[in-house]
Order: C-alpha cells, then structure tokens, then sequence
C-alpha cells in the first residue's frame, strides 16, 4: 500500500509539472505572438496613405507644390526617407511632422496645409520601419527619437535659414516628439496630437476591451525583451520631461478611447517648461484636426503667438 502511495504521489508529481510546464509553454507562445503583433503590425503603403487622406481632407494643394525626397541617414546606419514641401511664399520658419503608427509621411499632410498657411515650410518623413524604409519593428519611441534627433540635426544642417523651427507629431509620433526632449535638440516648440505617456497602460486597455486578462501585456514585454531587445517598460516618453524647458502645446480627441486624453494630462503636468492642452470634442484618435480644424489651427497659431514667438 505505501509503494502504491508513493507511486501515485510521484505521477501525481509529474502530472503538476507538466502541467505547469504547459502553461508556461501557451503563455510564452501567447506573449510572443502579441509581442510580435504589437511591434511588426501591417504598414500602409504612400499609396494607401495618400488614398486615405483624400478621402478624409482635401489634399488637392500637395501636387501644386515645390518638393523634395530625399534621405537621412539615422544613428545607426538606418536610413530614413523625407520630403521637404516647400511654401509658395519666401519663409524662414520650419516644422517637422512625426506620423502615426502603421502610417507613414502621408499621414502627416492633414497637419501640413494647415502649417503652410501660417507661413511655414513643412518636413515630413517616414518613420523607422514604415513607408519606403526598411521593414524593422517598431519601439514606441526608443529607437524612434533618436531617428527624430538625427532628422532634427539634418534639417539644422540643410536649412541653415531657419528661424523658427518646431516638431509636431501624432500619436507614436507624438510620443516619438516628447521622447526626443531628452536629446535636447535644438528646437523651439513641440506640438504633440494624442501621444501616449507610456505604452504599457495603452496596451493594457487594448487587451481589457478584449476581454483577455491584462497580466498578458507583461508576459508580451517579457517576451519582446527577448525577441527584440526592448521590453514595454522602456517606452515612457514622459521620462523625457523631467528637465524639459521647451513649450509644448498638447491635443487631444475628448472622444479618444485608444489612447486615453489622460496621457496628454499627465505629461503637461510632467514637464518643466510651458505647456497647454485642448481637447476636442467630439474628436476620437487622430481626429481632432478633421473634427474641428478652425478650432486646431486657432489653438496652434495662439501657441506660437503667445508662447513660442515673443
């Protein structure tokens, strides 16, 4: 009877480990997948992107320009591809616009009209693994501002003439402008649409909204510092205002369920310099430009007046 006992025990035994080993096992392969998802999504192509656009803004003006593609060269040998679009009106004021995620430099053009009609010049670029880059995963701005710092350096250096020059960014890009503050690059202003504090809570209220348990957001963070070098953790554009000096001008949908209006809150309370918020109504996730763009332009052009030009 005891020999009996001792057997059943020790099946007993095996059968927990394998089970947990199981477990261990789904759970890895579950945050692997979600890690791979949430940092090498689907692209849009400049064609879908400008389709999108067109649909949604009128893009009619962007055809009349003067423009030019080119390159820059990022940190690490990666290579970033850009557009100038140049004012039909002689100007010495500059903006550098960071799309979105899964967009690219056409998803910056909704901004666009807007900046050359308060007389700037606008550069705009494809962010590291989207438009006609190389395909990469994406770091929620780890990677990503230091690319912004070195398009940064190159606009200094290719438009010598420029006065005022200033970052807006949507969503990633947002994040991606604030995070590059802790390069301390040499701009005047930063205007950023929708940008996320810290990746880690966006993902969490994606998974929650999926009825998933939100514990999987940190197996997945587990699992991208393995894949990729970077855990979610790392992704806190807010670390990056702690010193910072620089004005910056926050919006952000009232409406935005994705990326909630509390992470423009918390960064404007963050940083050290001078900054403001506008929510607008109505407005989901990188709509506010569309829902009310009078109302946009207005809060842009008060910013710059008041904050950024005196």
């Amino acid at each position: 009877m005891r020999n009996r006992n001792k057997k059943t025990g020790k099946r007993g035994r095996i059968v927990l480990i394998c089970v947990v080993l199981a477990v261990v096992i789904v759970l890895l392969l579950v945050g692997f997948y979600f890690a791979q998802y949430s940092m090498t999504g689907y692209r849009q192509t400049l064609e879908e992107a400008r389709a999108w656009q067109e649909q949604h803004c009128d893009l009619s003006w962007y055809d009349t320009l003067e423009k030019n593609e080119y390159t820059v060269t990022s940190y690490d040998g990666y290579v970033l591809h850009a557009e100038f679009l140049k004012n039909p009106e002689d100007t010495d004021r500059y903006i550098l616009i960071s799309h979105g995620y899964t967009d690219n430099r056409f998803g910056a053009y909704k901004y666009a009209s807007m900046y050359l009609n308060q007389g700037f010049n606008v550069i705009a670029y494809d962010l590291r693994g989207h438009g006609l880059n190389e395909p990469t995963f994406c770091t929620y701005s780890v990677r990503e501002r230091k690319d912004l710092s070195c398009m940064i350096m190159d606009s200094r250096t290719r438009y010598p003439d420029a006065k005022l020059f200033g970052i807006h960014g949507e969503s990633l890009g947002a994040a991606t402008s604030i995070a590059v503050l802790d390069e301390r690059p040499e701009i005047d202003f930063v205007v950023a649409d929708c940008g996320f504090s810290e990746i880690a809570s966006v993902l969490r209220q994606g998974i929650k909204s999926s009825h998933l348990p939100t514990f999987l957001v940190d197996v997945a963070s587990l699992c991208a510092k393995i894949r990729y070098g970077y855990s979610y953790g790392e992704m806190q554009p807010i670390q990056s205002l702690r010193e910072n000096r620089i004005p910056i001008l926050f919006i952000h949908g009232a409406e935005d369920t994705f990326i909630l209006p509390e992470h423009s809150e918390r960064m404007k309370e963050a940083t050290k310099g001078y900054a403001e918020l506008h929510l607008i109504p109505g407005a989901g996730h990188a709509e506010s430009i569309l829902t009310d763009p009078e109302a946009y332009s207005k809060y842009v052009a008060d910013f710059l007046l008041s904050h950024v030009e005196n």
